[in-house]
C-alpha cells in the first residue's frame, strides 16, 4: 500500500504489523534501490550499509531489505549487531559507500519501527532525496525477487564500524582531561543501541561509572526509549541518592541525549545546547555559526550574540540543520528535542558525542553543571522559560485547525498585537523577539505540537492560556459543523 508510506522529518515510521510490514519494507527498499541506481555513480563498487536498533523484528526487517537490494544487483553489508544511528551515519561517509539504511523508530513507542536512508555524506536525507524515493514507490513491481539471496545474518556480508567510530570520537574529546578529573557517572542506556559504545568510552576515559538498563529489551522496560525527564525517573533517583557528578542517557538509536546533574536535576536540551555552545567556543576555541530550529530556545540567540557568532534558524528536522552543516561554517547545530552535532563531525545528531562533550565540560570547568549554567546565565544576562503541549486530534480536525489558522491568523496574544508571524515551519507567533508561541504538525507522530517560550513564567503562561482559549473557540466551531 504505497499510500500508507509517508516520509516525515526523519524517514518513515509506522506501527509494526499494521503498516510497518515485510511487504511495505520490501516496497521501500526497492524504491531506495531505484534511487541509488539513478543517483549514485559507480554503484556496483560501493556497498549499501544496513543497520537496525533494538526494536522487535528490526534485525529481520533489515535482512529483508538486504534481500531486496541484493536481488536488484546492489552490494550490501549488514551490521553485525544493533548499531547507533550516529555510528552507521559516520560509517557511511568514512569510506566510499552508497549510503545506509537504518531501521529505527528512534524515541517512538515500542510498537513502532521505522527506516531512513542516510546518504553518503553521513547526514539525514534532504527533501529532494526522499521525494524521489517516495515517487519511486509507484514503480515497485508486484513481484520483488528475493528467493536467491541470503536469508540470514550469518550468510549476509557483515560489517562493524564500532572501533573506527569510537576512535573518531576520541579525536573530538579530551579523554585525558576527563580521566584527570576523577568524575563519577551514572549512565542510563535505556535498553538502546548506545550500550557497548558510550560505556566503552567512559571506560577508556577512566571514569567510575554505573550502567542502568544496559541490555536489549524490545519493550523498553514498559516505558519509552525517550531521554526526557518523564522516562528518566530511575536515573534521577540514582543521582539524587548517590554521589555521582553526572547522569547520562540516550534515546533508542542513540542520536539524542539527556543529562541529569548532581542531586537529580534534569537539564533540558535547550540548556545543554547553550552550555555546549559556550564550551566549544571557550574551551575548544572554535568559531562558526550556531544553528537551531524554530522550536529551540532563543536563549541560544543570546549566547551566540555573547560570543559574536552568527545564528541561523531552520525548520524542525535535523535534515535542515545537517544541510547547513554541509554548506556553511557551522560550530554547532541542535534541537530542543535533544539532537546535537558539532564542527568536525558528521552532519547528523549524535547523542553519544553530546554526552561526552558535557562530561568533558565538567572536567575542564571543575564545577558542577548547575554552577556552569549559572555562570552562563549571568554572562548572557537573561533566562527563559519553556512550555509545551500536544493536541491529539483527528486527521480531519487537524487539517481544519491548521487551515483556519492559515486563513484567519491569530493577531494578538495577551492583549497585545503580535510583533510578527513566521511561517518558516508551522506558525510562530512573536509577542516580541524573546516571547513566542509555535504551532506545527509533528513530522513523526499524529499530533500537533504547541510550544512556547518567555522571559518570565507569568508571561508565557498567560500567552499559552490566551492561545488555548482561541484554539478552543476554533475547535468548537469545527464541532458545530460536524468535523
Amino acid at each position: 500500500m504505497a499510500e500508507a508510506i509517508k516520509f516525515g522529518t526523519d524517514g518513515w515510521r509506522a506501527v509494526i504489523a499494521d503498516q510497518f510490514t515485510f511487504e511495505n519494507v520490501e516496497r521501500v527498499a526497492y524504491a531506495i534501490g531505484l534511487y541509488l541506481q539513478q543517483a549514485v555513480p559507480e554503484l556496483d563498487r560501493k556497498p549499501v550499509l544496513i543497520g537496525y536498533d533494538t526494536r522487535f523484528m528490526a534485525d529481520r526487517f533489515a535482512l529483508r531489505a538486504a534481500q531486496v537490494l541484493l536481488a536488484m544487483g546492489l552490494k550490501v553489508k549488514v551490521s553485525d549487531r544493533d548499531i547507533p544511528t550516529p555510528c552507521i551515519a559516520w560509517a557511511s561517509q568514512a569510506e566510499p559507500t552508497a549510503g545506509a539504511l537504518q531501521f529505527t523508530a528512534s524515541h517512538n513507542p515500542p510498537e513502532y519501527c521505522g527506516v531512513k536512508y542516510i546518504p553518503p555524506y553521513g547526514g539525514p536525507a534532504t527533501n529532494d532525496i526522499t521525494e524521489k524515493i517516495v515517487a519511486n514507490l509507484k514503480h515497485v513491481p508486484v513481484e520483488r525477487r528475493k528467493e536467491a539471496v541470503p536469508l540470514s545474518r550469518q550468510e549476509a556480508e557483515r560489517f562493524s564500524a564500532h572501533e573506527p567510530y569510537l576512535v573518531a570520537l576520541s579525536q573530538l574529546i579530551d579523554l585525558a582531561a576527563i580521566k584527570k578529573a576523577g568524575l563519577k557517572v551514572a549512565y542510563d542506556a535505556l535498553y538502546s543501541t548506545s550500550r557497548g559504545y558510550l560505556d566503552v568510552m567512559l571506560e577508556r576515559a577512566g571514569v567510575d561509572y554505573t550502567v542502568l538498563h544496559g541490555y536489549r529489551d524490545p519493550l523498553f522496560g514498559g516505558g519509552m526509549p525517550e531521554p526526557t525527564e518523564k522516562y528518566l525517573s530511575e536515573l534521577k533517583s540514582v543521582m539524587a541518592q548517590g554521589d555521582f557528578d553526572l547522569g547520562l542517557a540516550t534515546d533508542g538509536d542513540a542520536d539524542r541525549f539527556a543529562v541529569v546533574g548532581a542531586g537529580g536535576k534534569f537539564f533540558t536540551p535547550n540548556q545543554l545546547l547553550c552550555l555546549l555552545t559556550r564550551h566549544l567556543h571557550k574551551r575548544h576555541g572554535l568559531k562558526g555559526a550556531v544553528v537551531r530550529n524554530v522550536a529551540t530556545s532563543h536563549m541560544l540567540d543570546h549566547v551566540a550574540k555573547l560570543f559574536q557568532l552568527p545564528l541561523i534558524e531552520t525548520p524542525v528536522g535535523f535534515k535542515y540543520i545537517g544541510e547547513k552543516m554541509r554548506t556553511d561554517d557551522v560550530l554547532i547545530g541542535g534541537e530542543e528535542s535533544g539532537g546535537v552535532s558539532i564542527k568536525g563531525h558528521i552532519p547528523e545528531k549524535d547523542g553519544i558525542l553530546a554526552n561526552l562533550l558535557v562530561l568533558e565540560m565538567l572536567a575542564l570547568e571543575g564545577k558542577s553543571l548547575e554552577a556552569i549554567w549559572q555562570d552562563l546565565a549571568d554572562e548572557a544576562g537573561v533566562t527563559f522559560f519553556q512550555r509545551r503541549g500536544d493536541l491529539h486530534l483527528t486527521d480531519a480536525t487537524q487539517k481544519l485547525l491548521l487551515k483556519r489558522l492559515e486563513e484567519h491568523p491569530i493577531k494578538e496574544l495577551g492583549g497585545k498585537t503580535l510583533q510578527r508571524v513566521s511561517k518558516l515551519d508551522g506558525l510562530k507567533l512573536y509577542y516580541d523577539d524573546d516571547n513566542w508561541l509555535l504551532i506545527r504538525a509533528s513530522g513523526t507522530e499524529p499530533v500537533i505540537r504547541v510550544s512556547g517560550e518567555g522571559t518570565s513564567e507569568q508571561l508565557i503562561d498567560s500567552l499559552m492560556l490566551d492561545f488555548k482559549a482561541q484554539i478552543d473557540e476554533i475547535l468548537e466551531g469545527a464541532k458545530a459543523v460536524g468535523v
